[in-house]
């Protein structure tokens, strides 16, 4: 940001605001949205336990392989009409699902992990370039939104089911997406036909795959995302072997992701504070440790380690997260280190619950992928300790920079963290 730039009026600042908001809480509800209904798709559209698991897969890799795509598209077009785009990508998306056909069920899935994948790359820039000042709060409230629109779709998605059928369960999220659509619209427009002329051109980048931290940050967020998802998928198996009724060990994945709802605003927050945030890594990885350890030698004790393993999850990622922001010189970098993180972390994470379905069925038992959840710790602990450390990333050569643009580009005038 060049430090030349008007602020934004305050007229201008609540509208940013608010798209922001609209944005973060559609970047989870149509995936989480899915599972708790996966019975009746099965039913209704005659589907195999393969392609149950790859309707499963495909949001998580959709993560992944479109993260890549969200710099370019906002280097090309400005990051305003990109995040329009990823916005009618996900509405679309949803849309598609509720047509009774297994073409359109996988590719409005696809759809809608394309743009989610967009988005959510390209949040940390647009709060870097738009907000400056309130990095860590902005973004906590976002990982906080996230993680509530989550858990909300995922607990609404049986009661939706059963007062008006799978579409409606399905449909209803297209509702926030489309409103979010019709903010970001003006957005958009007033970011390609703004005068560009006023504003300084930012400097341009380099590439970030020489960069060591960009690769520490791309492995932590991923190993991060590898947890989180792993658990998502087979802690309800877990409990159940343990001799959980199947409805509490449902309960238990709620209550796991509803703890990291308080902890998506508050780490980031304090993150954002401190020069160096290696503590917080170490502060994760422990509790991660308690937590898995518990599983396995005590998993009688299940609640307590849920509690555990949701202050344990809810913070890694979230710091993962502010590391984007916290490493980067420029929203432009933001941008590309989010989708270099976001591509590898994604892919790595999406291999996490395939793999650790491998290891239960070889092994007939859970101690075997708990223990090799256990391993993975070191690395994540590693390349956390890493990225954490203070500085940014250096890019080697030069980019074409973000599109600006007066709509978000300009600070908004607020107060230091």
């Amino acid at each position: 940001m060049n430090s030349s730039q008007t602020p934004v009026s305050r007229g201008a600042a609540v509208w940013s605001l608010v798209g922001l908001v609209l944005l973060t809480i559609n970047l989870r509800a149509a995936i989480t949205g899915i599972s708790p209904v996966l019975g009746d798709l099965r039913d209704v559209f005659g589907l195999s336990g393969a392609e149950v698991g790859v309707l499963t897969t495909l949001p998580v890799l959709c993560l992944g392989l479109f993260a890549a795509v969200a710099p370019v598209a906002a280097r090309r077009f400005g990051a305003e009409v990109a995040i329009a785009g990823s916005l009618v990508m996900i509405t679309l998306g949803i849309v598609l699902r509720v047509v009774q056909s297994p073409v359109s069920l996988f590719f409005g899935t696809v759809l809608a992990g394309a743009g989610i994948a967009m988005g959510n790359v390209l949040m940390p820039a647009v709060i870097k370039r738009a907000f400056p000042s309130r990095v860590g709060s902005l973004t906590g409230l976002a990982m906080m939104l996230m993680a509530a629109s989550g858990a909300v779709a995922a607990g609404l998605a049986v009661p939706l089911d059963e007062a008006g059928g799978w579409r409606l369960a399905l449909a209803v999220w297209a509702v926030p997406s489309l409103v979010a659509v019709l903010v970001w619209g003006p957005l958009a427009l007033r970011g390609r036909r703004a005068p560009t002329a006023p504003v300084p051109a930012p400097r341009a980048e380099g590439s970030l795959l020489r960069s060591p931290t960009a690769w520490f940050v791309a492995a932590f967020m991923g190993l991060a995302s590898l947890m989180f998802y792993v658990l998502m998928s087979w802690l309800p198996e877990i409990m159940q072997d343990a001799g959980y009724p199947p409805a509490a060990a449902g309960m238990m994945v709620s209550t796991m992701m509803i703890v990291g709802i308080p902890l998506g605003f508050l780490v980031p927050v304090f993150a954002a504070r401190i020069r160096d945030q290696r503590p917080l890594v170490v502060a994760v990885v422990a509790t991660m440790v308690v937590g898995l350890t518990g599983l396995l030698l005590a998993p009688s004790a299940g609640w307590t380690w849920v509690l555990v393993l949701g202050t344990g999850t809810g913070s890694a990622f979230p710091l993962a997260y502010t590391l984007l922001s916290l490493r980067s010189p420029s929203p432009s970098v933001a941008a590309s280190l989010s989708g270099m993180a976001q591509t590898g972390g994604y892919l790595l994470a999406a291999a996490g619950p395939f793999a650790v379905g491998v290891l239960h069925g070889a092994t007939g038992g859970w101690n075997v992928p708990i223990v090799l959840l256990l391993a993975l710790l070191v690395p994540e602990a590693l390349f956390g300790l890493l990225a954490a450390r203070p500085g940014f990333v250096r890019p080697s050569r030069p980019q074409p920079p973000l599109v600006e643009a007066k709509a978000l580009t300009a600070p908004v005038s607020t107060r230091a963290r």
